[in-house]
């Protein structure tokens, strides 16, 4: 488990690589209340529950930012065990959600097909520890890929949609680059230069350092 600098005030990261992709699951939690959520249990779920209990957090919910299984599939199982609620995605991924167990399959890795309990669309409200996340739709990597936006922190969790140096695949069934670049350059770029966001594989950015840096979008 890493901490996230560069989280500010009450609010608070830690990154957990997860599965064979490495993939980012990520506790968010107030650092006041322990109170808290998951985001992307795309497995191991040991090593997750560990890191929670390390945090010593309550977790409140589950957040997926898409539907591919380094991201979701382990999501049915952690709800069950946690008995929380699943928030996200967008609902056009729900065609990825209904077969992660064939994804799964045929990456050898444990998943369950999940639905959540609430799809989130452009324009709906998260809370996590009282804390609110808007929600931008920003599909080209998957159909339905939500960024997740706290606006006081200055603070986004943007799943595959925006990397340091890099961007999300779009050669996936279901991809579309345009549509990426599009939701990236149209949404997320306004939102300003200080914003820092955790993405779903690699290192934590800004927008900043994107805008000026990432070979995709110049």
């Amino acid at each position: 488990m890493t901490a996230v600098p560069g989280t500010r005030a009450a609010l608070k990261a830690a990154i957990i690589p997860v599965t064979p992709f490495q993939q980012n699951c990520t506790l968010i939690w107030d650092e006041a209340t322990k109170v808290g959520a998951v985001v992307d249990p795309g497995g191991d779920l040991d090593a997750i529950r560990s890191a929670i209990a390390q945090v010593g957090v309550s977790i409140e919910k589950i957040l997926l930012t898409h539907g591919h299984i380094d991201h979701a599939g382990g999501a049915d199982e952690l709800r069950a065990s946690l008995g929380v609620p699943i928030e996200g995605p967008h609902q056009a991924d729900q065609i990825l959600l209904d077969n992660l167990e064939m994804q799964g399959a045929a990456y050898g890795m444990p998943a369950r097909n999940v639905t959540p309990e609430r799809w989130l669309a452009e324009g709906d409200t998260v809370t996590v520890a009282g804390h609110t996340f808007s929600i931008l739709h920003c599909p080209g990597h998957s159909p339905g890929s939500v960024v997740f936006v706290n606006r006081p922190q200055k603070f986004l969790l943007v799943g595959d949609v925006l990397f340091r140096g890099s961007i999300g695949r779009t050669d996936f069934p279901y991809g579309d680059h345009n549509a990426l670049i599009n939701a990236i350059k149209t949404k997320l770029f306004p939102l300003g230069d200080e914003f820092a966001f955790i993405c779903g594989h690699g290192p934590t950015s800004t927008i900043g350092q994107e805008r000026m840096t990432n070979p995709f979008l110049q």
